[in-house]
């Protein structure tokens, strides 16, 4: 609704390495690499394209006290950014403090002003700084030891890094009023902490992110879009698809050949062979949201469109599209499943007494049927792929959390009990797992924004603890809709930053 195992890494021969070194060309996302400060040994940093994962070999003293010396692949940077990875240093080691993560520089001289994010061999985490050129770094170091997922934001002089084991939600700290000027180095490095020695950290998941301007207007000003894939047990992502405008909701058809998603209104299907999107023809239902759901033979497709009246009427029309069919009398209507059987579509609904709540309505058209009535918000619903349960979320706890009832309305329970706001159960195709988008305290139990630090997370069918998955910036659209693929491996969803045309 609108309102509202990390192993080490293995790099297959068939896939494309680049080595910016050897080339003197960019590497991956970033403009190229260099080492900094008077190594013994030139390192090197290399992109393998195919598994999309960052490889630097590194020499150099240390990253302390005046001077720094380190490999360094980089790109520079205006303005506001969040740097986000998974990584780890490659082999037993020697030193306890070789080191490797995210840094942030005003020049590439040993002795520059700089903040970085600094994972240690030894286990140690550490926010590093130096404040100005030619000073001492200090460090705040952290309780976590030995992470892998690392992410370091930029906010004008503030600095905040976040840390966690894959799996666990962040530990955070951060230092302010540290100047680096407007335009910076920013990028990935490793540092062997011997100058007679070389150390390898390699790195996945790699995102730099551009998040909204401050004066940002809501549903009216929007970042650009990846959809992305992602292995749900290994965590691995891949960038499927990029645009500068706003992608959402992405759903993963039954025959495992598209993807359907929306934008300006539109919806698209994307092929995943080709990797391109067509306009799929709604006739003249073109204000659809991002709460579009395919039934579970993927034959038939549910909008949520604008009608010029309501905010959102629920139709539905054939998945190769064609001219939808009106179900819901009135809005508004923001659709989230089909049953198994396609006799029934479930979706959260206002009725004039300013509570959102839980609706089903016969696929033909016909008399709403009321599920759920408690105060505030309940949204999300989605069936179970045996037609049992109906999986929500609901304000009614205080915080938003996940709820299952029957498929009638009955025995509604709490499944998830947290201090963060969780939206959005999607059920795996063999009906074993969820996932969920979560949303941090700074945000309204009842909102789900745009543009946010979020995760996504899964947990069994039922009860159990939740695991991360994905650490995104995303919110709004990006995980709205059932996006599973039909094997259970891998979720499809859309995570944002800013992308120039």
């Amino acid at each position: 609704m609108i309102i509202r195992v990390f192993t080490r890494f293995i790099f297959l021969a068939l896939c494309v390495v680049v080595d910016a070194t050897s080339f003197g060309q960019s590497i991956g996302v970033f403009d190229g690499n260099s080492d900094v400060g008077a190594v013994l040994h030139k390192g090197t940093a290399k992109y393998n394209a195919g598994a999309d994962r960052y490889e630097l070999t590194g020499s150099g003293g240390n990253i302390w006290f005046t001077h720094d010396e380190f490999q360094f692949a980089w790109k520079k940077m205006k303005g506001d950014f969040i740097l986000q990875a998974r990584g780890a240093l490659l082999g037993p080691g020697t030193e306890p403090h070789r080191k490797f993560g995210w840094m942030i520089r005003t020049s590439l001289d040993s002795t520059s002003a700089m903040v970085c994010a600094a994972l240690h061999g030894n286990g140690l985490a550490s926010l590093q700084y130096r404040k100005r050129t030619k000073t001492n770094v200090e460090q705040d170091t952290f309780s976590i030891t030995a992470p892998d997922v690392i992410e370091l934001e930029r906010r004008g002089k503030q600095f905040i890094m976040s840390l966690a084991h894959f799996g666990e939600t962040y530990t955070t700290q951060q230092v302010s009023e540290v100047d680096l000027g407007d335009e910076v180095y920013v990028g990935l490095f490793v540092c062997a902490h011997n100058k007679d020695l070389t150390e390898i950290a390699s790195f996945d998941n790699v995102r730099i992110v551009v998040p909204p301007k401050p004066n940002y207007v809501p549903y009216r000003d929007y970042l650009g879009s990846h959809i992305e894939i992602m292995d749900v047990t290994m965590g691995h992502r891949e960038i499927i698809y990029t645009s500068p405008v706003s992608l959402q909701a992405p759903n993963w058809m039954p025959d495992n050949k598209s993807l359907i998603y929306n934008s300006n209104g539109l919806i698209y299907r994307f092929d995943l062979h080709k990797r391109t999107p067509t306009v799929l023809n709604t006739d003249t239902v073109k204000r659809n949201n991002n709460d579009h759901v395919l039934s579970f033979d993927g034959k038939m497709l549910g909008l949520s469109s604008s009608d010029g009246r309501y905010n959102s009427i629920v139709y539905t029309v054939s998945a190769a599209g064609g001219i939808p069919k009106r179900i819901t009398p009135v809005g508004p209507s923001y659709l989230h499943g089909w049953s198994p059987d396609k006799k029934f579509l479930v979706y959260t609904a206002e009725r004039g007494e300013g509570n959102y709540d839980i609706y089903k309505i016969p696929s033909v058209g016909g008399d709403e049927i009321r599920l759920t009535n408690a105060a505030g918000l309940d949204d999300g619903p989605e069936y179970s792929p045996d037609g049992k349960y109906i999986y929500f979320n609901s304000v009614r706890s205080g915080t938003m959390q996940i709820w299952r009832m029957n498929s009638d309305g009955t025995n509604q329970v709490q499944i998830t009990s947290d201090e963060f706001n969780n939206w959005f159960p999607h059920v795996s195709p063999d009906g074993k797992w969820i996932v969920f988008l979560t949303f941090l305290k700074d945000v309204n139990p009842s909102d789900h924004p745009f543009y946010k630090h979020v995760y996504l997370r899964m947990m069994p069918v039922g009860y159990g603890h939740p695991k991360v998955i994905a650490y995104v910036f995303g919110g709004q659209g990006s995980i709205n809709t059932p996006s599973w693929s039909p094997d259970n491996k891998r979720i499809a969803f859309v995570s944002n930053t800013q992308i120039n045309e």
